[in-house]
């Protein structure tokens, strides 16, 4: 399986215009099918983060569902993009900064609507979602804070749902389950003898085929980022951001 390296040509290959973000920043209110996909791309992928927030805010469980339906509902469908700053256009400031403004000034209107009775933009998986919240170790967390971690999480999960197509296409979703504890080991903690008999491969081809997959990793993961900041430049500055939020600095 071909994948792609760390090349300085690879670096800069990406046209930036066509991250996701980009898309939807230029497009603004404009009616752009290509922005509006790229804009529930981004919302279906991040959504839990907000949810959290809603439940860490002090909403009931099936409140913060209905809230986050309601809020990606006006944002999909209403003229909300005019708010984000083109020049500070991270989606992860744009997106909180929005859902605080809905929860001050816009919630008392969704909830005077019968429960249930809104129409669903896309499904979220409730049950999964409240299963989860009740699993995170927030006694001490913020909101925000919060919110910030479960978008690392989000954005981390989503990098590796693509990685396992990217094998799964090739035929070796086996060597994505075997060599997947690899991609966040230190390296000294590795075991390419283990890997190999496992894969029926030689310990070099093991060595080999890990570092193509955490090379492969983290270029997704850049990519990832990039397609949720608005300029090439908030890159590296957005994952530092990610790796120190995973940190818990």
């Amino acid at each position: 399986m071909a994948l792609p390296g760390n090349s300085s040509a690879d670096k800069a290959a990406p046209v930036f215009a066509t991250t996701r973000w980009s898309v939807v920043l230029a497009a603004g209110q404009a009616d752009s099918t290509l922005a509006q996909e790229a804009l529930t791309r981004l919302c279906q992928t991040y959504w839990y983060p907000l949810y959290a927030y809603a439940r860490r805010r002090g909403q009931s469980r099936h409140d913060a569902q209905d809230l986050t339906q309601e809020f990606f509902a006006r944002l999909l469908e209403g003229n909300w993009l005019a708010r984000a700053d083109r020049e500070r256009g991270r989606f992860r400031t744009f997106l909180l900064t929005a859902m605080k403004h809905f929860l001050a000034n816009e919630w008392h209107r969704a909830n005077a609507r019968k429960r249930g009775g809104q129409a669903q933009i896309f499904s979220l998986d409730d049950d999964a979602a409240e299963n989860r919240y009740q699993s995170e170790p927030c006694e001490k967390a913020t909101p925000e804070s919060l919110f910030e971690r479960n978008w690392a999480l989000a954005l981390l999960d989503d990098v590796l749902r693509r990685l396992e197509q990217e094998y799964g296409r090739d035929g070796k979703a086996e060597w994505m389950e075997v060599m997947r504890p690899a991609l966040t080991a230190d390296r000294d903690a590795i075991s390419y003898a283990d890997i190999a008999e496992k894969l029926g491969l030689t310990e070099t081809a093991a060595r080999v085929a890990v570092h193509r997959l955490r090379q492969r990793y983290r270029k997704l993961i850049r990519a990832e980022v990039a397609d949720t900041v608005s300029s090439p430049e908030e890159v590296d500055e957005e994952m530092r951001h990610l790796f120190q939020t995973l940190a818990g600095g």
